[in-house]
C-alpha cells in the first residue's frame, strides 16, 4: 500500500489570517497527495496569548473546503477555545467533512504557553486511506512515552514551530522517534521571523530506520513523499524489536 504525503513548509505572516490562507491556496493548489501536513499555528504564527488569534470557525471551514477541493486530509494546528479554556487543536479533516483533532498535550512552559491554554488528556490516532496517523504538536516531540507506538499506529505527525536555536535538536529526536518507535515520522516546521523568535525550517519526513526521505532546510515549497506501509509493516513483523517495549500507563 502506498500512501502520498505532502508537507508544507513556509514563512508565516505574523497574526494575519487573511493573507496566510490565501498564500496556502497558491502553495496547494497543484498539489497531489492523499494527506497535507501544515505547521503549528500555520495561520497566525506562535501566539502564546490566543484571546486575540482563536479561530472563530473560519480556518476549520477553510480547511473543510481545501480538503475537499483536493481530495486530501488536511493537518494542523490552530489556537482555538473550547468553553472557558484555550486550546492549541490539530485538526485532521478529511475530504468529506469529517473532522479529527487532537489538543496539545505538552504545553511548552519555557516560552509562557501553559499561562493561557489548557493541555489535552488524550491520544488522538487518525485513520484515513488504510493508514494510521498519530498526531502530535511541536514540544510533545520532547517526550518519547507519549508517542510511544502500543500497536496502533503507521505515521506519527508533529506540526511544529520549532525556533533555530534549537534545530539541532528538532532533527535529532525526529529521527529518535522514528527508530524507536519503527515508524515513518512527518515533521513540519516554518521559516522566517516571528516577533521574537527565528526558525530554520528542517522539516522532514523520516523512514522506520530514521533515514532521511526528504529534509527541506530552509526552502519555502511543498514536497510530496510516497510512503511504502507493506515495507513497513513487514519490518515490524520481521523485527518485531516493539514487542519489548516496557508496559506503562499515561495518567
Amino acid at each position: 500500500m502506498k500512501h502520498r504525503v505532502a508537507i508544507v513548509q513556509r514563512s508565516i505572516s505574523w497574526c494575519d489570517v487573511e493573507a496566510n490562507l490565501k498564500a496556502l491556496e497558491q502553495m496547494l493548489s497543484m498539489v497531489k497527495a492523499d494527506t497535507i501536513v501544515l505547521s503549528e499555528m500555520f495561520q497566525t504564527g506562535f501566539a502564546t496569548n490566543p484571546t486575540a488569534i482563536a479561530d472563530d470557525g473560519r480556518t476549520l471551514q477553510w480547511m473543510k473546503c481545501t480538503a475537499s477541493q483536493l481530495d486530501a486530509a488536511l493537518v494542523g494546528s490552530v489556537a482555538v477555545r473550547d468553553g472557558e479554556h484555550y486550546r492549541n487543536r490539530a485538526y485532521f479533516v478529511k475530504p468529506d467533512g469529517e473532522v479529527e483533532y487532537y489538543d496539545k498535550r505538552h504545553l511548552f512552559s519555557v516560552g509562557g504557553e501553559d499561562r493561557y491554554f489548557t493541555a489535552g488528556d488524550r491520544r488522538t490516532i487518525a485513520e484515513w486511506r488504510g493508514i494510521r496517523y498519530l498526531l502530535g504538536i511541536c514540544y510533545d516531540l520532547r517526550f518519547p512515552v507519549w508517542s510511544r507506538y502500543r500497536g496502533d499506529y503507521d505515521v506519527v505527525i508533529y506540526s511544529a514551530l520549532w525556533p533555530q536555536a534549537r534545530r539541532d535538536v528538532w532533527r535529532t529526536l525526529l529521527r529518535a522517534r522514528a527508530i524507536e518507535n519503527q515508524a515513518y515520522v512527518v515533521g513540519v516546521n516554518r521559516i522566517g521571523q516571528e516577533p521574537n523568535l527565528t526558525y530554520a525550517g528542517d522539516s522532514a519526513v523520516v523512514d522506520f530506520y530514521g533515514r532521511d526521505m526528504v529534509d527541506m532546510a530552509d526552502s519555502e515549497a511543498v514536497e510530496v513523499v510516497e510512503l511504502d506501509v507493506d515495507a513497513l509493516r513487514s519490518f515490524r513483523d520481521r523485527f518485531a524489536a516493539w514487542r519489548d517495549a516496557d508496559n506503562f500507563e499515561i495518567k
